[in-house]
């Protein structure tokens, strides 16, 4: 028979009432069970204990956590609390359900499998003929100029307006939220408008960034505002100390070929070329 804490505690009171001192309590159960006797301090308390009146042998109930609660019940709250806030702490969950942050994290990574992770930021959510369009037109300019070995790529600047919005950023940490193994990764939008903004446009050639032009307050975005400021200014931060030369030679039948096409305004830029100017 396997004696437990309670079988030795008994036995401990059984010498106590038959008067046996401490010592001689102790003595007795090493001779008998050896090495799984309870240690002296051991019987040491139990006889305070039943000097001070103690009769009960069992455990009293006491305040603080059991040894575990990574149990099925515990499991399953934290799955519920993540599903309904997928920000949740660490600490709020300590709090929801008073379990210690080394059970919360195992159940997180050891139960849930789950991963804490930032959302990723996109500017827009496209739809699925809108991605189409997007690669359809890459296709298109691949075809045109040779899979990007054509000379005429270095004349090509792309770019677009947006407007820049006064707010509170979020920060990184607070973007996180806790994903389980079988999800995507989230994404997240652009916020929506605030009071205070202010558009810019930003505009890019092979070699990189070339400029960004400020709307300027009461102007409207239309083919005049590309072709009198932003077509002017890209122009001069592509080459600033030759600036004057490349006025000059765009005054020849040889034109300098620009085209986009602005969100805002929904019109396309005339494309200069060597016989004239075609709008399209």
């Amino acid at each position: 028979m396997e004696l437990n804490r309670e079988h030795f505690r008994a036995i401990i009171f059984h010498n106590f009432r038959r008067g046996l001192s401490r010592q001689e309590c102790f003595d007795e159960l090493n001779s008998l069970y050896s090495d799984k006797a309870p240690s002296y301090s051991t019987v040491k308390n139990w006889y305070n204990e039943f000097n001070r009146g103690r009769c009960s042998i069992q455990d009293e109930s006491r305040a603080g956590r059991p040894k575990s609660v990574v149990v099925p019940e515990k499991i399953n709250a934290v799955r519920e609390l993540i599903k309904q806030d997928r920000h949740v702490t660490y600490r709020e969950i300590e709090a929801s359900l008073d379990i210690s942050m080394t059970s919360i994290n195992k159940i997180l990574h050891e139960h849930l499998s789950v991963k804490k992770i930032c959302s990723r930021w996109i500017p827009h959510n496209l739809t699925n003929a809108q991605k189409k369009a997007r690669v359809d037109w890459c296709k298109e300019m691949l075809g045109k100029y040779i899979q990007g070995t054509s000379k005429a790529v270095y004349n090509i600047y792309t770019g677009d307006e947006s407007w820049i919005y006064a707010y509170e950023p979020e920060t990184k940490q607070q973007s996180t939220v806790w994903v389980f193994q079988d999800e995507a990764k989230p994404t997240k939008v652009v916020r929506g408008r605030s009071t205070s903004k202010q558009m810019i446009a930003c505009f890019f050639g092979i070699n990189g960034h070339v400029a960004t032009v400020v709307l300027e307050q009461r102007r409207t975005v239309n083919s005049e505002w590309y072709t009198t400021i932003c077509l002017p200014e890209t122009r001069y931060q592509r080459a600033p100390e030759h600036f004057p030369e490349i006025c000059r030679k765009e005054r020849s039948p040889r034109r300098f070929v620009i085209e986009t096409v602005g969100r805002a305004s929904q019109v396309r830029i005339s494309s200069v070329t060597g016989g004239g100017r075609k709008s399209r």
